[in-house]
């Protein structure tokens, strides 16, 4: 039996199918141009395996019931785009805050504002940094291909649960549209590989979900199976109690960053194309790093040694790994599809400040012929 599976689908359609596959069975959201398909998809589907899709007023009451329903125990899905994630804001730092599993998908489209809700951007990476007030570490994965936006997203539940929080999912317009042929995991291998968030069996009288170690996330059982905690946006106590005494509340902030920081190993992703004995060293993602693939070989056609670095775990940044090929080369591009959101931490990671940038904003997608030029014209 393959464990592989071919379809043809857009990338919208292929992250709505991958949450049903990887045992979501609850979704909340609002239609918003260019992340609707992902909506009509998973409305289609969840009735079909028990599972409930509800459209609802707005954006807020999206992630809100999304949130409920992951209290419940369940895997749980909202998705949007920019302007969407501006408005769940709120509710997106109480699920930080209480420990709530959630995926959320992101379909990019040009801002601020309404902006360009038809054309493609990749403006909203620093929003998925921190979309919410307050400290705390996100965690965010970009798909660049079709494939990935099937596999990302199934990824992002699995993160979702072993860290007890939200998980972004970043596609954009181009790839969430883009209707191609795409060799995804069979659903056996897909299934096999669903991690589900742990849960205490104890007596309900020893039952303390956030009195877990420095670096673990909590521990909270489903709902309505017997055992009582509170669940707050407050800072709080091993119980889930309100408190604002001062190790604790510290010991609280400390371990949301902990229970990431200390677990990178598990998150970070990233693809090297053609680095090993290149010259020039080009650092994109998402759709845009579609475009740099086909310039890197275009370029060496011409005998220009290009490798492309794609960070596809973009929040941890693969810090370590940038750092490492901030030694190695010289000649450093970053193409992205805004005005220079994750150059920032491109330099902070590689210590320096001499990385070239190719940026657009006016909703339009890179050509390989842009990044050509653009490698001729500074190296």
């Amino acid at each position: 039996m393959s464990n592989t599976r071919e379809v043809i689908s857009s990338g919208n359609e292929l992250a709505a199918k991958a949450a049903v596959d990887a045992g979501c069975k609850f979704f909340a959201g609002y239609p918003l141009t260019p992340s609707s398909e992902i909506m009509h998809v998973v409305s289609d589907l969840l009735p079909k395996i028990g599972g409930a899709a509800i459209q609802m007023e707005d954006e807020i009451a999206g992630v809100a019931a999304a949130i409920g329903a992951s209290m419940s125990g369940v895997r749980s899905l909202t998705a949007t785009s920019g302007p969407g994630i501006s408005l769940k804001a709120e509710n997106l730092g109480l699920a930080q805050m209480a420990e709530n599993p959630l995926v959320v998908v992101n379909v990019m489209r040009g801002g601020p504002s309404t902006g360009l809700p038809t054309r493609v951007s990749q403006g909203d990476v620093a929003q998925a940094k921190n979309p919410s007030h307050g400290d705390y570490k996100s965690i965010t994965v970009c798909a660049g291909n079709l494939a990935e936006c099937y596999t990302e997203t199934v990824r992002a539940f699995n993160l979702a649960d072993r860290f007890m929080q939200p998980v972004f999912v970043l596609l954009d317009e181009t790839i969430g549209h883009m209707h191609a042929k795409a060799e995804i995991p069979a659903l056996e291998e897909v299934q096999a590989g669903i991690k589900l968030r742990k849960t205490f069996d104890g007596a309900p009288e020893d039952y303390q979900p956030y009195g877990v170690a420095e670096d673990e996330p909590a521990v909270l059982n489903p709902m309505f199976k017997g055992y009582r905690y509170h669940m707050t946006g407050l800072h709080h106590g091993p119980t889930g109690f309100p408190t604002e005494e001062i190790e604790t509340c510290r010991k609280l902030i400390d371990r949301l960053f902990k229970k990431v920081e200390a677990h990178q190993d598990e998150i970070e992703s990233n693809e090297e194309y053609m680095v090993d004995d290149a010259d020039i060293l080009i650092i994109g993602y998402g759709s845009a790093s579609l475009a740099i693939r086909e310039a890197v070989n275009t370029l060496r056609e011409e005998g220009i040694k290009v490798g492309m670095f794609r960070p596809i775990t973009l929040w941890p940044s693969p810090e370590a790994r940038m750092h490492e090929l901030g030694e190695k080369f010289d000649k450093v591009l970053s193409v992205e599809l805004n005005q220079g959101q994750y150059l920032e931490e491109i330099q902070r990671s590689m210590g320096r400040l001499d990385i070239e940038k190719l940026t657009k904003t006016n909703g339009r997608p890179f050509s390989p012929a842009d990044i050509i030029e653009k490698v001729k014209e500074v190296f």
